[in-house]
C-alpha cells in the first residue's frame, strides 16, 4: 500500500497530512503498522480520519524544553508527578488514537493522565480537543504561536482558561519566554531561579 512517500532527510520542517477518505479501525492499525517503520512520523486517527504529522527539529526542540522545565516546577514545588510522555492513548470503541507531545498524571496515577501537551508548529485547530476530551483528560495546553492555550474540562466540554487550575501557581510568561530562548542552559537557570525566588517570599 503506497499511502505518502515522507523524505527521511527532512528533519527541519513540521508537515500535516490528512488522508484523503474514510477508515475503518482494521484500516488505521493496517495503516499505522506501515507507517511505524518510518521515524519522526506521529499518527492520529478520530471517526475515521487519519493524520499525519512529520516531527521538526523546532517541534522536538520546543517539546524537550517544555517537558525540562516543567520537571524543574514539579521538583521544586513538590508536586508528585509521574511524567507518561507521547505514550498512545487510542480506542476502538471511542474511534480514536493519538500521541499527545507531553503527558502527566499529577498526584497519583489515575485511568488517564490529569495533563496533555501538544505542540503546533504549522498549525492546530481547537478541533484536536475533541480526542482528548474522549479520554476526559482535564487538561490540554496547546503550544501555538509562540505561547500557550489552556483548556480545562468542564461539564464534558473544554473552556478556554488563563491560568492552569491543575498547577494555579505556575506563571505561563515566564514559562513562554524561558521556551523561546535560544540558550537553553539560560532558559533554565533563569527559570529555576525565578521559582526559587518566589518560594523565599
Amino acid at each position: 500500500m503506497n499511502l505518502v512517500t515522507i523524505n527521511k532527510h527532512t528533519t527541519t520542517k513540521e508537515q500535516k497530512i490528512i488522508l484523503p477518505g474514510w477508515y475503518d479501525w482494521q484500516q488505521f492499525k493496517g495503516i499505522k503498522t506501515l507507517i511505524e517503520k518510518q521515524p519522526g512520523v506521529k499518527l492520529s486517527y478520530l471517526d475515521g480520519v487519519i493524520e499525519l504529522m512529520t516531527l521538526g527539529e523546532e517541534h522536538e526542540t520546543i517539546k524537550s524544553i517544555i517537558a525540562i522545565l516543567l520537571g524543574i516546577y514539579f521538583w521544586q514545588q513538590e508536586i508528585e508527578f509521574t511524567p507518561v510522555g507521547s505514550a498512545t492513548r487510542e480506542s476502538e470503541e471511542k474511534g480514536v488514537s493519538f500521541e499527545p507531545d507531553e503527558s502527566y498524571y499529577i498526584g497519583e496515577k489515575k485511568e488517564h493522565p490529569d495533563l496533555a501537551i501538544e505542540v503546533n508548529i504549522t498549525s492546530g485547530s481547537v478541533k484536536k480537543l475533541e480526542k482528548y476530551k474522549r479520554f476526559q483528560i482535564q487538561e490540554v495546553w496547546l503550544w501555538q504561536n509562540n505561547k500557550f492555550s489552556l483548556y480545562a474540562l468542564q461539564d464534558n466540554e473544554y473552556k478556554q482558561i488563563f491560568q492552569s487550575q491543575l498547577l494555579p501557581k505556575l506563571n505561563f510568561k515566564l514559562l513562554e519566554d524561558c521556551i523561546l530562548m535560544s540558550s537553553q542552559l539560560e532558559a533554565i537557570t533563569i527559570f529555576t531561579n525565578a521559582i526559587q525566588e518566589k518560594n523565599q517570599k
